[in-house]
């Protein structure tokens, strides 16, 4: 038995999802989990590589890594826009030719490709760079940018394309982007009977509370350079913490349309704890 690797992710709108383990850690938690925080990318790359045992992965990852397990009913999600992943365009999207990505999330280059290709005329080419806006609008047409840096990013006088608000005006669906996922292998040396779906989609039911909605506001807001009310509306407004049936029928459709783009070998069957 030994504790459950947890690779956790430093940006907003996890915060939420992580309130009873930074803000109320029992003994069970204590002893059962221990934290690291990363990027989104980075999480996949642990979970791949057997150095973290559940992380909070892009969807886009649960088709190329093998033996994961979902914890249901939770996940990083947009029934609408989202304000965080967004395309930032010297010109209109129908008239840009080259894209710098922040790849700090696979599943947002992704979405941003399934959507050139199959609603804006074709793909793109692409361009790793930092999640610095300048640079990135200096050498190519437009800008991927998500999280925080999206958050806090000025935009006037740019074009600025939700992705979120953008999937739902094609597919009138949500749009899922994360989801907590655990390798099966580790359940086995975890405490038997440990309740982990349990404990996650707790630990977000507590976050979620009006209360701590306001704290995590007010503590990323400095951080941020935003007020806590905007913060406090993207957290309760933009981002949608469930795995309803809609949400699960929107990623269905979005792995289609992955698997015809040919940015996944297959559509994943996901398995859940």
């Amino acid at each position: 038995m030994r504790p459950i690797r947890v690779s956790a992710i430093s940006f907003l709108n996890t915060a939420p999802l992580m309130w009873d383990f930074e803000h109320q850690p029992t003994t069970e938690l204590t002893q059962n989990f221990s934290i690291r925080y990363t990027v989104p990318s980075q999480c996949a790359t642990e979970l791949a590589a057997g150095t973290a045992d559940i992380g909070i992965v892009p969807v886009i990852t649960t088709a190329t890594i093998p033996g994961l397990v979902i914890v249901p009913d939770v996940s990083i999600a947009a029934r609408g826009p989202v304000r965080s992943i967004l395309l930032i365009s010297r010109k209109p999207i129908a008239d840009v030719r080259t894209v710098a990505v922040d790849t700090s999330s696979r599943t947002s280059v992704a979405l941003l490709q399934v959507l050139l290709t199959r609603f804006h005329g074709g793909p793109r080419q692409f361009l790793p760079m930092g999640p610095d806006l300048g640079p990135m609008l200096r050498v190519c047409d437009a800008a991927l940018l998500i999280g925080d840096a999206a958050l806090s990013t000025l935009t006037s006088n740019l074009y600025v394309y939700d992705l979120a608000y953008c999937w739902k005006t094609f597919t009138s669906k949500p749009f899922v982007f994360a989801l907590w996922a655990l390798r099966r292998d580790a359940i086995a040396e975890a405490r038997p009977g440990l309740p982990i779906a349990q404990i996650f989609q707790r630990s977000r039911d507590h976050g979620l509370q009006p209360a701590n909605v306001t704290a995590i506001a007010r503590d990323w807001s400095p951080r941020l350079g935003l007020a806590v009310d905007d913060l406090e509306s993207y957290l309760r407004d933009n981002i949608y913490y469930g795995f309803d049936a809609d949400c699960k029928a929107g990623l269905e459709l979005f792995f289609q349309y992955a698997h015809e783009c040919e940015l996944i070998p297959a559509v994943p069957s996901l398995e859940y704890l």
